[in-house]
């Protein structure tokens, strides 16, 4: 089945004190193996509280990344936190360079949380760099596409063969933030597509295209088993929504990303493509 898939849009920028925010793509860079005492800290911001998913996320990275001074700092309603984190961090660091790298545990873009952190920064007066969010990227797709399989909605291989059927007809890859998230996920919903040779529509849980249009959609090109494969890593919505809204529509669901191993190696290659820069 062939399906059309939109155009996507650059992403808005975060005011940041001396620095633009960093685009997110393909080829985010690895970690350097060593890097001097005075490199900025990564700080991972997150939509609520700084626990639950989003501390097991940063205790991954801080395992798999020791030369690196990992943070985390959670929004809750008025950043406060992002904003002490960003402090402390300009503490032990030179004046002229780049206190801290905010990395937002997003997998795109978020109006709330990207105020936030916008306000946070300006609050601050902290030189850091904002990076963008964690998608598109292949890892992205991939994490997708083991969370489906770990529900039996997905063969847990890349294989193209004929003769083995797929346990679904199509997927919709569910976001939050709008209409500006659903843009920005397309190209993650292409790969997606890709690995799992199915069509692969993006719609929103809190916005427009809804899941209940998505899914109209594909029972009109004849999918019949359809799979709902939330693109959230889980702090920035309810964690019952998806259930709920799959319900309306009659399809299984995936679970979110959540503390995935390929998510926190986004996370770093995020880091790493700004000092890559530098």
């Amino acid at each position: 089945m062939a399906l059309e898939f939109a155009r996507v849009s650059e992403s808005s920028s975060l005011p940041v004190r001396g620095r633009a925010v960093r685009p997110s793509g393909r080829h985010r860079r690895p970690v350097p193996s060593q890097l001097p005492p005075e490199a900025p800290a990564l700080v991972l911001a997150v939509p609520g509280d700084a626990a639950g998913v989003a501390a097991e996320l940063a205790a991954m990275v801080r395992v798999d990344n020791p030369q690196i001074e990992v943070c985390l700092a959670g929004l809750g309603e008025d950043a406060k936190e992002l904003t002490s984190a960003l402090e402390a961090a300009a503490r032990t660091r030179p004046a002229d360079g780049v206190a801290a790298i905010v990395v937002p545990l997003l997998t795109g873009p978020h109006p709330v949380a990207d105020r936030l952190i916008a306000k946070a920064v300006a609050e601050s007066g902290v030189n850091v760099t904002v990076t963008a969010s964690l998608g598109p990227h292949p890892l992205l797709a991939e994490a997708l596409h083991i969370r489906l399989a770990d529900r039996g909605l997905a063969r847990a291989d890349r294989m193209r063969l004929l003769n083995i059927s797929s346990p679904v007809d199509a997927v919709i890859l569910a976001t939050t933030g709008g209409e500006n998230a659903v843009v920005e996920a397309q190209p993650t919903a292409v790969l997606l597509a890709s690995r799992l040779t199915l069509p692969v529509l993006v719609a929103s849980l809190d916005g427009t295209p809804t899941v209940a249009d998505a899914a109209q959609r594909l029972r009109g090109i004849g999918a019949q088993r359809i799979a709902l494969s939330p693109c959230l890593i889980g702090p920035e919505a309810d964690p019952a929504l998806a259930a709920s809204v799959a319900a309306e529509i009659g399809a299984e669901f995936a679970d979110p990303l959540g503390a995935h191993g390929l998510i926190a190696d986004l996370a770093a290659r995020a880091y790493g493509s700004v000092l890559a820069e530098d």
